[in-house]
């Protein structure tokens, strides 16, 4: 099991500064494997996370409705659906009720790509957790928001 102290070599003024600064490198190693884990198909992780939504809505749904769902707020969703687009894992639909409107939807593609990687073995980053402590650990970063 890691040890902030021992892994950046540093104390800490107090045990909220070490629970701040331990979020912190958490989330930055949650994202480096999450990196590491969807470099082979060829996505981010905010892509998977778009791609996740769609999936989850069954129908074309406006960029605004995504980008409110994401669980990383990017400024550069527009720029991610791009590149989805580009990858033909996504289509751009235009409203038929007002042009101006443009809702997304996954295609078949996309579709299967997200079976792709629920089928590979993505290592369990709670794994050292007990389903108790994995609920209490949410609640407690629920607490903080």
């Amino acid at each position: 099991m890691g040890d902030l102290s021992k892994d950046i070599n540093s104390k800490f003024a107090n045990d909220k500064v070490k629970a701040m600064l331990n979020i912190m490198y958490t989330a930055n190693w949650i994202q480096s494997n999450q990196n590491l884990f969807f470099k082979p198909f060829g996505i981010s992780p905010q892509q998977y996370n778009i791609l996740r939504i769609l999936r989850g809505a069954a129908q074309a749904i406006s960029v605004q409705t995504i980008k409110d769902r994401m669980l990383e707020r990017s400024p550069n969703a527009t720029r991610l659906m791009d590149k989805l687009c580009d990858k033909k894992l996504i289509e751009r639909v235009t409203c038929k009720g007002d042009r101006r409107v443009v809702h997304i939807k996954i295609t078949h593609q996309g579709l299967q790509l997200l079976t792709e990687i629920d089928i590979a073995k993505r290592r369990d980053q709670l794994a050292n957790l007990t389903l108790k402590e994995a609920r209490i650990l949410s609640d407690l970063l629920d607490k903080i928001r």
